[in-house]
């Protein structure tokens, strides 16, 4: 191992910088909350958790269904429109603002991950960018979107895909990274 290049030095990292939006109290009310009401699979009641993400400064609109073993970081940094679909185990790590639009699917197992840290630099800094998932979008199973992305209208991640850059309406996209492969055509709704 040659010792003569720079190498990550983590006793260096400082984040003192990054504004959570909170302060300790409701950081800690919110740790326990989303330990018992979200994360937790042996409650399973969907109705009660819009309320309970206003009640941290969420914005959450109508017909918004939150699936058991959700994880969701920061509700005040969080943006949701009507009629959401979250599924089992998804993982909301929104370190920065995260917006939902109307009608958007975020499946099961599904993560938005906000974070990520600068690996060329020797202290190793917290990098976060805002994510928007526009209208009729679908996170599917098991995919992530990353920080800085933005999948516009009616957009499809197809399962276990990795979003790194924006993806354009109405195109589906599968792999890693994540990569056109088809147009998304919406039948219209018969009779």
């Amino acid at each position: 191992m040659s010792t003569d290049r720079p190498r990550v030095d983590l006793s260096r990292f400082d984040n003192s910088w990054y504004v959570i939006g909170a302060g300790p109290v409701k950081r800690a009310l919110w740790y326990f909350t989303n330990a018992l009401f979200f994360i937790n699979p042996l409650f399973p009641f969907r109705s009660p958790k819009p309320a309970i993400l206003r009640l941290f400064g969420a914005k959450v609109g109508r017909g918004v269904v939150i699936h058991p073993g959700v994880n969701i970081k920061f509700p005040w940094k969080l943006r949701i429109g009507d009629h959401v679909w979250i599924g089992q185990r998804a993982w909301l790590d929104n370190i920065d603002r995260l917006t939902i639009h109307d009608n958007v699917v975020i499946s099961q197992g599904a993560m938005v991950i906000q974070g990520s840290h600068d690996y060329k630099k020797v202290d190793y800094p917290t990098l976060h960018k805002p994510v928007v998932l526009e209208e009729g979008s679908w996170v599917g199973a098991g995919a992530i979107v990353t920080l800085g992305v933005t999948m516009k209208d009616h957009a499809v991640l197809a399962a276990g895909s990795v979003a790194t850059k924006d993806l354009e309406p109405y195109m589906i996209y599968q792999g890693n990274p994540a990569q056109p492969v088809r147009e998304r055509i919406i039948e219209p709704k018969q009779g």
